[in-house]
Order: C-alpha cells, then sequence, then structure tokens
C-alpha cells in the first residue's frame, strides 16, 4: 500500500514538474525602433528600402497590418509603452520638453516632462517577479534621477533624457549613459553590441527583459557610410527617383521614397535586428522568447521642406493625427511560433503592457487602458474595445496644429482645435483620409465628437488655452 502511494506521489509531484517547466516565464526582447514608418521595411511595402532580417522575422511573427502608435510624436507613445496607459492619462502629450510657440492662437497644456516615478512600469513589474531588466538606446523620458535605473531596469546604457543623439551616429556620442567607442563607431552598431554582451553572459536560469531602442531612424539623417552608395546607386536606378510632394496644410508631405540616406539608415538598423535575432538564435533562446517589434510613431513623412521617407498612401506623418502619423509597423513572436500570421485588428502601444504581462503570468495592479493581445495571439477572441483615440493638442514642428482624433469601427474623426473644425473618414474606403464625409453624415460625426469628449474627460486630458497675447 505504501509503495502504491509512493508511487502515485512521485507520479503527481513529476506532473507540477512538467506544468512547472511549461509555465517558464519567457524572455522578452522588446525592440522600438524611433521614428519608423508604416511602410518603411520590405515586408510592409517598400520596394526602395531592404530589410531582410526584419521581414525573415515577420515568417514566425504576428503581423499586426492595423497597429497604432499611442501617439504621433516619440515621449507619449514611450511613455504608453511603459505603463500601459494612454498619454492623456499619464499627463505625457508632448515630446519632452515639447517645443510650443508663445506666437500661436492657442497655448498647449503644461505637460509633464518625465515620466513619474510613482507610475509602475513594465520593467519595475518583471524585476518583482524575478527578472533582469537590460535597457540600451533612447529614453527620452526624463532627465536624471529619471532614467531607465530609475524606472525598474537594472542596466542602462545610452538612455538619457534626449530624443536624438547629441553627437550624432558617430561616436564621440555625448551621451552621459555611453561611453565613446573607437573612431567610426556606428551608434546602431554600438547599442547592438551591448544587447548581445548581455545575453551572452546572463544568468541562464533567470528570465530577462532586454529593451532595444534604436536611435534610427530618427534625424539626424546620418547614414551608415558601408551602405550609402549602394542605395545611391539603387535609387539612381529606379524609374520613380525624382521627388514628388503633396501640400499638407502649411506643410509638404514626401509622396515616394527617395532618399538614400534614410534607406542606408532602416538597413543598418535591420542589420542589427539580425545580429541580435542570430545571438539568440545561437545562445538556444530564439524559439521560447517573446519578441516584438514596433515604431514610436509614423515616419518622418511631412515637413515645411522635404522630409526624408513618405509614408504614401497614408496621410501626412509624424507629428499629425492623420494615419500617416500614427500608423506603425508590429511584430510579435510569441514562443513556439515558426509561422506568419496576419492579425487585422486594432491594436494600440498600450496593449502591449498587459501582453507581456500575460505571457510571464503577471497581472496589473493599477488601472490601465491597454488591452492584453494574448487571446488574439491563441486564435480565442478580438479585443474588447469599441474606440481608439488620440490627443495631441499641441503645435509641432511638422507644421501639425492643436487637435485629437477617434476611430471607431472603420469610421475616423480629426478634430482641429485652433480652426474648431471637424473631418470625418471612412477608412476602410478611404485609407488616404481624402474624403472628408463629415457633411455627409452629421449624425456619426456627433457621435464620434461625442465619444471623443467623453474619453479626454476619462482621462483628464489636459486641453489649450487661448493665447490672449497673441497678435495677428
Amino acid at each position: 500500500m505504501k509503495i502504491k502511494q509512493t508511487l502515485l506521489i512521485a507520479i503527481f509531484l513529476l506532473f507540477i514538474g512538467c506544468i512547472g517547466t511549461d509555465n517558464k516565464k519567457p524572455n522578452v526582447i522588446f525592440i522600438l525602433v524611433d521614428d519608423l514608418g508604416w511602410n518603411d521595411l520590405g515586408y510592409t511595402g517598400s520596394t526602395f528600402y531592404e530589410s531582410p532580417n526584419i521581414d525573415k522575422l515577420s515568417k514566425d511573427s504576428f503581423e499586426f497590418k492595423t497597429a497604432y502608435a499611442a501617439s504621433s510624436v516619440c515621449s507619449p507613445t514611450r511613455a504608453s509603452i511603459m505603463t500601459g496607459k494612454h498619454p492623456a492619462r499619464v499627463n505625457i502629450t508632448d515630446w519632452i520638453p515639447g517645443l510650443d510657440p508663445k506666437n500661436r492662437p492657442l497655448l498647449g497644456p503644461q505637460d509633464l516632462h518625465q515620466l513619474p516615478l510613482n507610475e509602475t512600469t513594465i520593467a519595475e513589474k518583471l524585476k518583482e517577479s524575478g527578472y533582469k531588466t537590460f535597457y540600451a538606446g533612447k529614453w527620452h523620458l526624463g532627465s536624471e534621477g529619471y532614467y531607465p535605473e530609475e524606472n525598474g531596469f537594472d542596466i542602462n546604457i545610452g538612455g538619457f533624457e534626449k530624443g536624438s543623439p547629441m553627437g550624432g551616429y558617430y561616436s564621440p556620442y555625448k551621451n552621459p549613459k555611453l561611453s565613446d567607442g573607437p573612431e567610426g563607431e556606428y551608434l546602431t552598431d554600438r547599442l547592438t553590441n551591448e544587447s548581445i554582451s548581455f545575453i551572452e553572459n546572463h544568468n541562464k536560469n533567470q528570465p530577462f527583459v532586454l529593451f532595444l531602442s534604436f536611435y534610427n531612424v530618427h534625424t539626424p539623417i546620418q547614414p551608415n557610410l558601408k551602405h550609402v552608395n549602394y542605395f545611391k546607386e539603387k535609387l539612381d536606378s529606379m524609374d520613380d527617383n525624382k521627388v514628388r510632394v503633396r501640400e499638407e496644410g502649411e506643410a509638404i508631405s514626401l509622396l515616394n521614397q527617395v532618399n538614400h540616406n534614410y534607406a542606408s539608415m532602416v538597413y543598418a538598423m535591420d542589420e542589427n535586428v539580425g545580429r541580435l535575432i542570430n545571438s539568440l538564435k545561437e545562445n538556444n533562446l530564439y524559439n521560447d522568447a517573446l519578441i516584438i517589434f514596433t515604431s514610436d510613431n509614423g515616419g518622418l513623412s511631412t515637413l515645411g521642406r522635404v522630409a526624408p521617407t513618405s509614408v504614401f498612401p497614408l496621410r501626412a506623418g509624424k507629428g499629425w493625427l492623420y494615419e500617416g502619423g500614427i500608423r506603425i509597423p508590429q511584430l510579435i513572436k510569441t514562443p513556439g511560433n515558426s509561422k506568419n500570421v496576419k492579425i487585422e485588428d486594432v491594436t494600440v502601444s498600450y496593449d502591449l503592457f498587459p501582453t507581456i504581462l500575460d505571457y510571464a503570468g503577471l497581472k496589473s495592479e493599477t488601472e490601465i487602458d491597454g488591452k492584453s493581445l494574448m487571446p488574439i495571439l491563441k486564435g480565442e477572441s478580438k479585443i474588447d474595445r469599441e474606440d481608439v483615440f488620440w490627443h495631441f493638442p499641441h503645435y509641432h514642428g511638422s507644421l501639425w496644429k492643436p487637435g485629437s482624433a477617434i476611430r471607431h469601427g472603420d469610421w475616423k474623426l480629426v478634430q482641429h482645435f485652433e480652426s474648431n473644425t471637424v473631418e470625418l473618414y471612412d477608412l476602410k474606403n478611404d485609407i488616404g483620409e481624402m474624403n472628408d464625409l463629415s457633411s455627409n453624415f452629421p449624425e456619426k460625426t456627433q457621435d464620434l465628437l461625442n465619444r471623443l469628449n467623453n474619453l479626454r474627460e476619462e482621462t483628464n486630458a489636459n486641453i489649450v488655452s487661448i493665447n490672449k497675447n497673441f497678435k495677428q
């Protein structure tokens, strides 16, 4: 009898052990590219830029066809990724520190210039659960005292307050959190080297989160010299190699991808994504990892001058609340997956926070706006969310003027504060937002405007004020 009981206990313990193995916390690799546009990659449709390594990753990943950034500029989206909250809820709606002019009809609200330390970040949650936390690259969420190491990251290499590389893309970097490299070292290579070193030297018995935040492809547009001649020659051989633009309010939007320096920067970033993936494979970490690849806002395609990239057929670009400013590429490779699955559901940057927690077997104890994508990734259900909204009540160097936008189903409303006007678009039939239907569908327009007002109120969104000193 005792032998039988002992045998049963042994079988039970073995069963429990197997469950524990299956539920092992996955390593998390989060690759964030700065200013990468919706169609800046091969797999998203570019015929000029080349991204063979990311294209290869897409074959093993869930490919999100309708992914949005939480904002059309960087800092709000980054705050959203870190917290799972809408930027308005964390009181960061502009890039830090912003540059609202004082000679325009409206005054932008006073945002926070740092991610509050009382916010719970994804790194803090994972660290509490036993993860080693590593950060490399652009931070842009506050100055000293608010760096990654104050927000849950054990290691911070290169993350400080600036949104662009102060010394450019070649050493010396003028970065207080990154030592200078040898002459000619390219910043994107260096950040990847540091990330690979972390992978190779980490404790194999401890799960980790690696957050690689490239400065590429943010300005200044400084190509990797190894590749620039190749893309210059490629451009010269193309039929559509002359600059084509379209007016966008006071700005102009580039309609075709013709910047060989920018193409080189995309390729350099892709080359390093490939190096990182190869390191994961060489260390037998790739198959079981959760890998997220995405951007923080739309591509820089609209300026007062010719911009470096184009996101056509989408309208406008970074800084604007038309699709070109907020639609982004996004891939998620889940543990064990090795096939491409296209996802049409609308997703937003703040959904990544609860998704990572789900895969780590954790839950958020604070109110968040994000919805876990795990049910979608498992093919079980859709996201339970009616509306997505964006709030950018600031003037921007792209010549955007303060406003908000909301998407409800296939309908999208854009509200302009300065002119006190709204526009309504049917994204299913008009992805380029060329046909304003607000006068054709006044009830739908009012419904979306009401929804937008309610969401701003719910998130305590800061609003603009009248500039009493403005003189025309």
